[in-house]
C-alpha cells in the first residue's frame, strides 16, 4: 500500500507541477479544492452563478500564477481559500457599489457592513470545515444539538474536562473569523 503524502509535500509538488504547466496538476487541484472554492464564493456572494464565475476565476488564476503560492507560507488549501475570499469580496464590493450607484439606495457604510458580514461568515465556514474533527464534533453537538459540555462529553465518550477543552479551542479558532483587515482579506497570508 502506497504511503499518502503529507499535505506540505503534496502542496510543494503541486506548485511545482503547476509551474511546469502540467494540465493534469490543475485537474487534481480542481478535484481537491473546487467544492471549497465554490462554497466560500457562494457564502460571500449568495448567488450560484456568481460563485461559479469566481470558481472559474480562481482556477484560472492558479493556472496562470502558480508562483504566487509559497509553500513556506502555509498549506495550498489556505492559499486557495484566501484567493477565493479576496476575489469573492472584490466581486461583492463591485456588484454592490454598482447597485448603489444605479439605484441610489443604501450608503457606502451599509455596503461595507454587508461586505464585512459576508467575509466573516465565509471565513467562519472555512474555519469550521478545516478544524480537526474532534473539535468540530464537540462544537456541532454544543451548537446544533444544544448540548452542554457534560452531555457533549457523554455523547463523544470523553471526559467533561476534555469536552470543555475541545469546545474552548473550537470557539477560540472560530473567534478568529473576525480578524480581517479593512479590505476584507484575512490577516495572514497563510490564514484563510
Amino acid at each position: 500500500m502506497a504511503k499518502k503524502d503529507a499535505p506540505p509535500r503534496w502542496d510543494r509538488r503541486m506548485q511545482q507541477r503547476l509551474a511546469r504547466g502540467e494540465a493534469a496538476a490543475l485537474g487534481e487541484c480542481y478535484d481537491r479544492f473546487a467544492s471549497l472554492v465554490h462554497g466560500l464564493a457562494h457564502r460571500v456572494l449568495g448567488d450560484e452563478a456568481a460563485a461559479d464565475g469566481i470558481t472559474r476565476e480562481v482556477f484560472a488564476h492558479i493556472w496562470e500564477n502558480p508562483e504566487e503560492y509559497d509553500p513556506k507560507q502555509g498549506p495550498l488549501r489556505s492559499w486557495v481559500a484566501l484567493l477565493t475570499h479576496r476575489l469573492a469580496v472584490r466581486r461583492l464590493r463591485a456588484t454592490e457599489t454598482a447597485a448603489l450607484a444605479r439605484d441610489g439606495r443604501g450608503t457606502p457604510e451599509e455596503l461595507e457592513h454587508k461586505v464585512r458580514r459576508a467575509a466573516v461568515a465565509a471565513r467562519a465556514d472555512y474555519i469550521v470545515t478545516s478544524m480537526p474533527v474532534p473539535l468540530r464534533a464537540a462544537l456541532e453537538r454544543a451548537y446544533f444539538q444544544r448540548r452542554d459540555y457534560r452531555r457533549t462529553a457523554a455523547d463523544l465518550g470523553i471526559t467533561a474536562d476534555e469536552a470543555r477543552r475541545r469546545l474552548r479551542l473550537g470557539l477560540q479558532l472560530l473567534s478568529t473569523a473576525y480578524e480581517t483587515d479593512p479590505s476584507g482579506a484575512p490577516d495572514a497570508p497563510g490564514a484563510a
